[in-house]
């Protein structure tokens, strides 16, 4: 097994549709630079995910210089879309928050709306330092984070992967498998640690960073959808029903909130802290 190190990193500029894979990443309070800063609303301003709309996972948003992105999805033609100035807000649904958000321009809803078949807006958030506390229960005072759905990053580990495709294959959906990693969504992969062993983590270090490890990541319908296809399946939640049942959630990764500002580089050492 590979000494622990940092394997990828991941950045989705916008949430729900695809990110991209730097080779490194600029470390925030409340995230990766960057990094889920755009979601779409519906027409009730609650926030649009591949939960509802699996298509979303076909979908690129392409980080672009000053914090835009460049659209491009199935039969709909690129889009570069600015980041708006401070102007038409709007308050919206974020699971169970409120955020003040910007409104892009027009013709991004109206790519969207096409695309998905539903009436949709583009929104942005620009003032990230004051944008969502992070569950209290799992929260120190000022903790934030951006869009993303709790937590400022998401870790997950090759080798509880390869474990769990094990267990899938052993299963009755075991056609479905190996999955990939890109089903679980995460912000930083690790490599070189046994598998699960994340699960007991309550402080971890990546490179020069350092961060608090405040609790598993439950998942969600999301990680059952083929990022590449958009089709759903069983799997991974029918495997992680048998085995990664903690309480009410089913567990793959770990959620972590930032100690220290840093760079982040793929290629770092891992050192479990606490």
């Amino acid at each position: 097994m590979p000494e622990p190190a940092l394997a990828s990193l991941h950045v989705y500029p916008l949430k729900a549709v695809r990110g991209h894979a730097p080779r490194d990443a600029a470390v925030e309070p409340w995230g990766l630079a960057g990094d889920r800063r755009w979601m779409l609303v519906d027409g009730t301003a609650r926030v649009v995910t591949q939960r509802s709309h699996p298509g979303l996972a076909l979908v690129t948003a392409q980080l672009l210089p000053g914090g835009g992105l460049r659209l491009s999805g199935p039969g709909r033609k690129e889009l570069a879309v600015g980041v708006p100035a401070s102007g038409d807000t709007l308050v919206a649904r974020l699971f169970r928050d409120d955020v003040e958000l910007v409104l892009a321009e027009a013709a991004a809803h109206a790519w969207f709306s096409a695309y998905l078949d539903a009436d949709v807006r583009l929104v942005h958030l620009d003032r990230p330092a004051t944008a969502r506390a992070i569950d209290p229960r799992y929260a120190r005072p000022g903790e934030t984070v951006t869009l993303a759905d709790g937590y400022p990053l998401l870790l997950t580990s090759l080798s509880s992967l390869d474990a769990l495709n094990t267990l899938v294959a052993q299963g009755a959906h075991a056609a479905e498998g190996p999955l990939p990693m890109s089903r679980f969504r995460p912000s930083a992969v690790v490599e070189g640690l046994p598998a699960w062993d994340e699960d007991d983590w309550e402080r971890v270090a990546i490179g020069e960073v350092s961060f608090r490890a405040p609790k598993a990541c439950g998942r969600c319908v999301v990680c059952t959808t083929d990022q590449d296809t958009a089709r759903r399946g069983k799997e991974p939640l029918h495997t992680l029903g048998r085995y990664r049942r903690f309480g009410d959630q089913l567990v793959f990764g770990r959620h972590l909130v930032p100690e220290t500002a840093g760079t982040l580089r793929v290629g770092d050492p891992v050192t479990v802290l606490a």
